[in-house]
């Protein structure tokens, strides 16, 4: 069998590394039989490629998951458009959001199934990583968000606390969001957003009609609460 280099380029002359090809290559056998279905030897034929060649980037399809959740990050801390810092805090994350959202959205179903093959129950190995990597997913939407309470501080805390029951609501949504440009999905979190932010500002509301300094300097943030 022939064996093709390990970066190929396309009609512009770019390079497309091997990792990013075996990537993009479990994703469409994942659309034709389902993730779990995908088989390793499979892709390497469709790549036209050694089976151990897959090795050297991914050592499972645990892996290869990882690689295409890794590009929602990427997509979160992206360069933002001019002005970004002076948006309200609810904008900033409402936009980080959908960037997570929007860049895995061309593999939503395989996305899901990704998720439910970590959480499923023999899968005990990817259970502990799948938390940890919620986790990191918070603290990369509140960085890319600049939300500047520093980390460990009570309102840091509530805000991811605010952001994990958000995110998790909104995946939720997500999962099935069959709409152009996802737009349920969209609607759903500019109102949960919007909830938080009138609650928020209902709750530490001073007697001058305003948020009070002290809610301003220790409390969470106006745009974050547990349950939005």
């Amino acid at each position: 069998m022939a064996m093709t280099p390990v970066h190929r380029s396309d009609a512009a002359g770019h390079f497309e590394p091997l990792a990013d090809r075996i990537l993009e290559a479990a994703l469409q056998r994942a659309e034709e039989c389902g993730w779990e279905a995908v088989e390793m030897t499979e892709v390497a034929a469709r790549l036209d490629i050694s089976a151990s060649s897959i090795l050297d980037h991914y050592r499972d399809l645990d892996a290869i998951a990882n690689a295409w959740f890794l590009r929602g990050w990427r997509a979160m801390l992206a360069n933002k458009p001019d002005g970004f810092d002076t948006w309200p805090a609810k904008e900033r994350i409402e936009y980080c959001m959908l960037a997570w959202f929007d860049a895995l959205a061309p593999h939503r179903r395989v996305t899901v199934q990704m998720l439910r093959t970590k959480a499923h129950l023999p899968h005990l190995h990817t259970w502990g990583p799948m938390i940890f990597d919620l986790s990191r997913t918070i603290q990369w939407l509140r960085q890319a968000a600049r939300l500047e309470a520093p980390y460990g501080t009570r309102r840091a805390r509530m805000e991811e606390i605010g952001l994990t029951a958000l995110f998790l609501d909104t995946l939720r949504i997500w999962s099935r969001d069959e709409t152009p440009n996802q737009q349920d999905t969209r609607h759903f979190l500019g109102k949960r957003l919007e909830r938080g932010d009138r609650l928020m500002r209902w709750i530490w509301r001073g007697r001058d009609g305003g948020l009070s300094r002290s809610a301003e300097t220790h409390e969470p943030s106006p745009e974050i609460v547990d349950k939005l």
